[in-house]
């Protein structure tokens, strides 16, 4: 019997109509499109704008997409991994609000939080619930809606992430296509270089926190990309060499649209020409757990059924990692 992978089946997207420009941003912070392309490789961004609006309100249209191009009901699906960083509360759970809105009434899920390596992680964690047995459609839903936690007086963060959702269905596969193999790493010594300061058990919110403005994203840039451009083209190069593959094996890079130094330094350090490297972040900027999915979604028609693909990502906490998959369709 052959061995059964988790195969991606169908991979939808959706990203907000507001597009906030970087000549836009030059009106609020002291910064210049030039200054932000140079280092970021940015020009835009999406916003989610409305009263009320969560992460799962992305979510909803690019669930309802890919069931559609499945040709599937909502409810088929067995499980929903919902990766995030800006859940629509503490609790519960935005996969089980997810689930509500879309009619998912056979579902349990849960929230994945590894901020930006959230949804490789997903796939990773999702892909075991496939290959036990135990479940045949896994619905991994990678979003965030990042303007919820960006000071736009802090030109540091505010030019860098926007909002967005993508999401996958992973089902059982015997020809050989899908996850093949991962790689994960975290290091919570990281913390102190990327975090939200407040709003946790440690530091529960009052007004003293929303006057210190703990409340918003904090990182420190420099500390950040050094970790990033080494380790996340180090972890992508690392599953290359577990499965013999080389530069030429592959079809495509999928990495994490974080910085355009940190794409290029890991398609250079795996060997993978440009051609070959999916980039979206001039038109997205990063949208942490969305930024894979979008890729995905983006690049769909291109992909052909046994493509090698290595995709990696890196985020705050420390975590990063890479998966390579075999595309099924």
């Amino acid at each position: 019997m052959n061995k059964i992978h988790a195969a991606i089946t169908a991979v939808n997207g959706y990203v907000p109509d507001y597009v906030l420009t970087n000549h836009e941003l030059e009106t609020m912070v002291d910064t210049n499109d030039e200054w932000i392309t140079t280092r970021t490789g940015i020009k835009e961004r999406r916003i989610l704008k409305g009263e009320g609006l969560g992460t799962s309100d992305m979510a909803v249209p690019a669930v309802n997409g890919l069931l559609k191009k499945r040709g599937i009901g909502a409810d088929e699906i067995d499980l929903i991994i919902f990766c995030t960083s800006t859940p629509d509360r503490v609790f519960p759970a935005t996969a089980n609000i997810l689930a509500d809105k879309i009619g998912a009434k056979n579902a349990w899920g849960y929230d994945l939080q590894a901020t930006c390596s959230g949804f490789l992680f997903g796939l990773a964690t999702g892909s075991q619930f496939i290959e036990s047995g135990k479940h045949k459609k896994v619905l991994v839903v990678g979003g965030d809606k990042m303007s919820s936690m960006i000071d736009y007086k802090d030109r540091a963060t505010c030019i860098i992430f926007g909002d967005g959702c993508g999401a996958v269905l992973l089902e059982p596969n015997d020809e050989g296509n899908g996850i093949i193999d991962s790689v994960l790493k975290s290091d919570g010594a990281g913390l102190p270089f990327l975090h939200q300061k407040a709003g946790g058990s440690a530091r529960p919110t009052s007004h003293e926190t929303i006057d210190a403005r703990e409340h918003y994203l904090y990182q420190e840039g420099q500390s950040v990309f050094k970790f990033a451009v080494t380790n996340m083209a180090e972890v992508a190069a690392e599953v290359m060499e577990r499965n013999n593959l080389t530069a030429n094996d592959i079809a495509w890079l999928v990495p994490h649209q974080a910085n355009k130094r940190i794409i290029d330094a890991t398609a250079s350090r795996t060997g993978v020409s440009s051609d070959k490297v999916i980039i979206n972040i001039e038109r997205y900027g990063n949208t942490t757990n969305g930024t894979l999915p979008l890729c995905l979604w983006e690049w769909e028609d291109k992909f052909k059924k046994g493509d090698n693909l290595i995709i990696a990502a890196f985020g705050g906490g420390f975590t990063w990692g890479s998966i390579y998959l075999k595309w099924a369709y």
